[in-house]
């Protein structure tokens, strides 16, 4: 018996510290799928709307595709990660991604661009929804905000890479760089991908099905405990009837609108708006980037000290600030500003919403509940771009754009108040379980 207890001990302490190995590879699959798949389209986008001869609303349907794709991918993510097991969902994925990517810098019409940019947001729509609830498994309430809020932060390192890449690399290529961008992009991903899936792990060790999932526990233990040792659930009921993941899939939504808008038109802003060189405007997107990082570590911290819900109603607040500051005549130091307060907060929001919905339905139900409110997000997001392309369009100019974009952020932000509060580690009292008995079931 003691030996037994040593080995589950010495499977405990593997397992907590291969959960940073796990944390980390997600972290990079967001970098190299999302990161470079979704908002390195952002730095590419001046001169490939230059290169295929488009205006700002056909520049913004290639994002809505982009979201069009990631939408659907995201509605059955969470379940095929739960069938599949994570890695394997992520690193397909992953592959996708790479290859949408590549087939980007060959094509020479809008259709074959939306074309491309819908295979890519497939691929990133089966990379973040699993990468995100795959923590739920690997990590307890009191860090699980900030797990969740680091793995997407990931593209805010792909942003740091891409404002100091791309512009350098659409110079060298000459009317073609925009092209060779999204080659070099395209090959990152697919060896990341590569390493993803010979590194990355469904569950710590002494979880896998055929153990602990098999034990049936007795009716009157602890709740949390059930959820932890629960194998995935494929109901999705209890998700569908909650009035908490219609009402935070309505605030993600707007948040979409709103995070894409601003984020689709950022260099265009600054430079055909504005009058910025690329180089500025890269230097700020760069920024961003760095903002991001920082975001991500600081915000789910601070989601697990004083609750998700407030914290998300900060978050979507700031953000707003942000986009209104570019929406206006504030000046470069008024664009830093908004860069490091739109970095900081937007990159890590999705980790937030993850981190609820895995504190509200529980391990087992966390990538279900997540790829049910991130088809909302979807929506909004392929909503946005088109928004704001069509104003352009019209008036000329994006500032009316991020006008309306930091007017949803602050609408999101009041529903984000409104949201009931979810479930809170601090309510939980630890209770000694009695010691299992050896060689036979818990009935």
């Amino acid at each position: 018996m003691r030996e037994a207890r040593s080995a589950a001990a010495g499977q405990t302490e593997t397992g907590h510290s291969y959960r940073w190995v796990v944390l980390a590879m997600a972290f990079l699959g967001v970098f190299g799928a999302l990161g470079f798949g979704r908002f390195g389209y952002s730095a590419v986008l001046p001169a490939m709307q230059k290169g295929l001869h488009i205006n700002s609303a056909a520049a913004g349907s290639l994002a809505s595709w982009n979201l069009i794709g990631y939408t659907l991918a995201s509605a059955v993510g969470g379940i095929f990660s739960q069938k599949l097991g994570p890695r394997k969902v992520i690193a397909i994925g992953m592959m996708l991604s790479a290859v949408g990517m590549l087939a980007t810098g060959f094509v020479n019409t809008l259709a074959g661009a939306s074309a491309c940019r819908l295979i890519t947001g497939i691929g990133n729509g089966l990379v973040l929804v699993p990468s995100i609830s795959l923590m739920a498994a690997w990590f307890e309430s009191r860090r699980l905000g900030l797990a969740s809020t680091i793995v997407p932060s990931g593209s805010s390192l792909t942003l740091v890479v891409v404002g100091l890449a791309a512009p350098a690399l659409i110079r060298a290529g000459g009317d073609s760089g925009w092209r060779i961008t999204w080659y070099v992009f395209a090959g990152a991903t697919f060896a990341l991908g590569i390493i993803s899936f010979l590194v990355q792990r469904d569950r710590p060790p002494g979880t896998a099905r055929g153990s602990i999932h098999e034990i049936e526990l007795d009716e009157n233990a602890p709740e949390s405990i059930r959820a932890r040792l629960s194998p995935p659930s494929f109901d999705l009921r209890p998700v569908i009837r909650s009035k908490y993941a219609w009402h935070g899939g309505a605030v993600y939504m707007l948040f979409g609108i709103a995070f894409l808008l601003y984020f689709t038109f950022f260099q265009k802003r600054l430079t055909a708006d504005l009058g910025y060189s690329s180089q500025t405007a890269g230097y700020l997107f760069m920024l961003l980037g760095i903002a991001g990082l920082v975001g991500g570590l600081s915000w789910g911290s601070f989601s697990d000290r004083f609750g998700r819900e407030k914290t998300l109603a900060l978050n979507l607040f700031l953000s707003g600030v942000g986009a209104f500051l570019l929406g206006t005549r504030a000046g470069l130091g008024g664009y830093v500003v908004s860069a490091i307060l739109f970095g900081s907060t937007g990159l890590s929001f999705p980790g937030l919403m993850g981190a609820a919905c895995a504190d509200r339905y529980g391990p087992k139900l966390a990538s279900a509940s997540l790829g049910l409110i991130t088809i909302l997000v979807g929506i909004g997001q392929a909503v946005g771009p088109l928004i704001g392309g069509a104003m352009n369009d019209a008036l000329d100019s994006l500032a009316p754009s991020y006008l309306f974009s930091g007017a949803v952020f602050m609408v999101a932000a009041f529903g984000a108040l409104l949201l009931p509060r979810g479930a809170d580690y601090r309510d939980y009292v630890p209770t000694e379980l009695p010691e299992l008995p050896n060689r036979r079931r818990v009935k």
